[in-house]
């Protein structure tokens, strides 16, 4: 649903690292529709790019909505340097895509990197409807971790990994995963979100243990609503779009080779995208200095 008339302030921002960053956004009648797992798409200027973010949070009384995004192109590092707080989007659409499906007894919620942030407000949603949540977050490095203290208040159980052992147990999220399976034979739902090679392993795993696996995809969008055809997906043999018929899918069904293959299509044209940008801004700062 398009929110008209509506300056998408920007109410807070934190900076989680050097190319992590919150935003929390006010578009009230946005907040008011906001389920978990679904997400938005931005646009920071009148002739910047259209961004899919998925809703990391939401609070319907204050009417705002929260966004976890890294700098890794040239979108978002253009809002890392000027999206501030007081600052406004120019244009926010949604929500868009499928909310999440609850209704497990025994959840285990996983999240890698900054997938962390869109497994928040599932694995409260799940708590909520009555579920034993066990939490799963992993990073690179104790430095990363962020949210920490917001998964703990929602999660009967918390297991926290990092890559180099600096916090939690040392290894990927898959670690956590098989000590949550070990300990307990009736967990009946594992959602994953993060890098597509992390929830591949993910899927991995819980496959021949028989543990229904949703995960949420993130291919390249655009429109956000079905017609360019840019999000799809292969899933169970048969084509879908992540914007209109996900982002969540069956884990077990997703061709994940396939999807990481359609992420690297356009890499070439993103770099000279951010390396354009980049010549730009150090082109203004010369003659600024000037």
């Amino acid at each position: 649903m398009p929110v008209e008339n509506a300056t998408y302030e920007i109410v807070r921002r934190e900076d989680f690292s050097d190319v992590t960053y919150l935003l929390e956004v006010r578009v009230p009648l946005l907040a008011r529709a906001a389920q978990p797992g679904q997400f938005v798409i931005v646009m920071s200027h009148p002739e910047g790019e259209r961004i899919p973010l998925t809703i990391a949070d939401f609070d319907r009384e204050a009417g705002t909505i929260t966004l976890v995004v890294q700098a890794v192109g040239k979108t978002t590092m253009e809002m890392q340097r000027d999206v501030k707080a007081g600052s406004h989007l120019y244009a926010v659409v949604g929500p868009m895509g499928e909310p999440s499906h609850l209704g497990a007894k025994k959840v285990v919620c996983v999240g890698g990197g900054l997938g962390v942030a869109p497994v928040y407000p599932q694995a409260r949603a799940f708590k909520e409807a009555g579920a034993y949540v066990i939490g799963v977050i992993g990073f690179r490095n104790k430095e990363l971790v962020f949210w920490e203290d917001k998964f703990r208040a929602v999660c009967d159980e918390f297991i926290i990994c990092s890559d180099d052992g600096s916090v939690g147990i040392k290894g990927v999220v898959t670690k956590g995963i098989e000590r949550a399976v070990a300990q307990h034979a009736d967990i009946d739902r594992v959602i994953a979100i993060g890098p597509p090679i992390m929830m591949k392993a993910c899927a991995d795993l819980t496959r021949p243990l028989g543990i229904t696996t949703i995960v949420s995809l993130n291919p390249i969008m655009i429109d956000g609503t079905g017609m360019c055809g840019g999000c799809r997906v292969k899933v169970g043999g048969r084509t879908k779009f992540a914007c209109v018929d996900g982002p969540e899918f069956d884990a077990h069904q997703v061709d994940f080779n396939d999807l990481m293959s359609r992420l690297r299509r356009f890499r070439a044209d993103e770099q000279v995208a951010l390396e354009s940008w980049q010549r730009a801004c150090a082109a203004h700062s010369a003659t600024a200095a000037d």
